[in-house]
């Protein structure tokens, strides 16, 4: 298979793709986009397994998110199976998830510390990388991680400063940039001053799609935009960037 660009975060297991998700893997593959399509809860990680089995040019991330429900547990027998599939690359999205916190804070916080450790442990116990979801909560993230020298993966969605994400690489973590960086200045500065090879492109679709297509449901395809604009910001070829990106994903997620 041709990988021309890879998107390492999509949800394309989510209903928003329930019509039409054949006719969007089919717009990937004429471009040349494969995708990690990335779990949030047992279910959902399931379904992501389906679809990668589907699919040549898709591959799966299983685990639990840090917030999108707070009463879910992460137990590894539920996971155990899933993660020993051939196209399973990742482990999440997992992490810490402060942003607009409001009642019962601490006890939340310490929730989901449990969880991520719980899922970090389960990580390296069978050899994968970590799909990080990290929101208002780097520091409190780079403490744990700090803990885990085996633990390695890369912190989806990037918004941080440069010197946040270099913090990361030195944990030996890539860092990825979503669709916003073709929108918003203040996301833009760790694009161009971090290494190309710790970085990747992504679209956490069907969320925050890029220029062009601002304000429509994102979709993987749609990440050669992304790639671009890493290209424009630090002055390098496209031909240079995408060649790096797919290297880096291959090498951070085992992708063949």
């Amino acid at each position: 298979m041709d990988i021309k660009y890879i998107d390492i975060h999509s949800h394309i297991g989510f209903a928003d793709y329930g019509k039409d998700q054949d006719e969007v893997v089919k717009r990937m593959r004429d471009a040349g986009v494969s995708t990690i399509t990335v779990g949030t809860d047992l279910e959902s990680s399931r379904e992501a397994v389906k679809i990668a089995e589907k699919y040549e040019n898709v591959w799966a991330c299983v685990g639990a998110h840090p917030r999108d429900d707070a009463s879910f547990v992460f137990e590894e027998k539920d996971f155990a199976e899933l993660v020993k599939h051939p196209k399973v690359v990742a482990i999440g999205e997992c992490g810490l998830d402060h942003f607009k916190l409001t009642e019962n804070i601490e006890a939340e916080k310490e929730r989901q510390k449990k969880e991520f450790i719980k899922q970090i442990e389960f990580a390296i116990k069978y050899d994968k990388s970590l799909m990080l979801h990290i929101r208002e909560a780097y520091e409190d993230a780079y403490e744990i991680l700090k803990n885990y020298p085996k633990a390695r993966g890369n912190v989806h969605f990037f918004t941080g400063t440069s010197d946040w994400a270099q913090k990361f690489i030195k944990l030996g973590f890539t860092v990825s940039f979503p669709g916003v960086i073709t929108f918003a200045k203040e996301t833009q500065e760790a694009v161009r001053n971090i290494p190309l090879n710790m970085m990747h492109a992504e679209t956490d679709s069907p969320f925050a799609a890029p220029v062009p297509y601002r304000g429509k449901r994102n979709e993987p395809a749609y990440v050669i935009e992304v790639v671009k604009k890493i290209a424009e910001l630090r002055g390098e070829s496209l031909e240079t960037v995408q060649k790096q990106l797919v290297e880096n994903a291959k090498r951070v997620f085992g992708i063949k």
